[in-house]
């Protein structure tokens, strides 16, 4: 009975990492082609659906490597808040309140505006300041969720691995690691999810994204309902296709870790 029960979990794995394949197959065919279905819609959208392509590329590239850059920053932004080193953690923690304390698009503007006339060989484009705030600010939002995930790993399992002779780096790597990622996954979808409409602020500093776009057809066609229809449903498309990736990979650490 135990073997049929663990045989139906595994069936039910697999068809989930089946449908986590084709949502991700679904949302490259759909950045990459996203034109041809929007060209079947009426006007605005249809004669505008190049320039939506456009937007919609920029958009899941902006959200794609700031969400990669924002991970790693936060894994980094976790260890270092919680180092007991306090020249590491107090850097760490006035970074990570800045960050989370002051508005996403005062960042970007500073970034594109601010660092120029600070640091005049450093001119950044409106595409890659953009990346650099929202990568720094959801950085430090994921180092909050992935701090909080260690803390709550018993401390038990690190003086037993301590006691087993792996180093710190080890311990940290093979035993806490996978654990608190699993226990984070629910936030760092939810910071993802939530980049990936933050990145409609782009726009402010004349990155051609997603809602550029849309602002832009809305104000030629004077059609605006339709227009800011078609771009709210591309933004829960993408979204939703996060979500259920995520969701798959989260089931799949937790059936990883039974099984260890």
């Amino acid at each position: 009975m135990a073997s049929t029960a663990i045989t139906r979990a595994d069936s039910r794995l697999v068809e989930k990492d089946r449908l986590a394949v084709a949502a991700s197959l679904f949302l490259l065919l759909f950045l990459l082609f996203s034109a041809l279905p929007l060209s079947l819609l009426p006007a605005p959208i249809g004669n505008n659906a190049p320039q939506f392509e456009e937007g919609v590329r920029t958009t899941v590239l902006l959200t794609f490597f700031s969400g990669a850059g924002g991970l790693l920053i936060g894994v980094a932004l976790a260890l270092a808040t919680g180092s007991n080193r306090r020249w590491l953690r107090a850097p760490a923690r006035m970074l990570v309140a800045v960050l989370r304390g002051t508005p996403l698009l005062v960042q970007i503007l500073f970034v594109y505006l601010g660092l120029p006339s600070l640091v005049p060989s450093l001119t950044l484009s409106a595409f890659a300041s953009a990346l650099l705030a929202l990568t720094l600010n959801v950085g430090a939002y994921n180092g909050e969720v992935i701090r909080g995930a260690l803390a709550a790993i018993p401390n038990g399992q690190t003086e037993a691995a301590l006691a087993l002779g792996l180093r710190s780096s080890q311990t940290l790597l093979l035993v806490k690691g996978p654990q608190a990622l699993r226990l984070a996954m629910p936030g760092l979808v939810n910071n993802l999810i939530a980049l990936a409409k933050d990145s409609s602020l782009a726009y402010t500093i004349g990155v051609v994204e997603l809602t550029n776009v849309g602002n832009r057809i809305a104000s030629s066609s004077f059609l605006p309902v339709p227009v800011l229809l078609t771009t709210a449903a591309v933004y829960f498309i993408i979204t939703a296709m996060i979500a259920w990736i995520a969701d798959v990979v989260e089931d799949r650490l937790s059936a990883n870790i039974r099984q260890k």
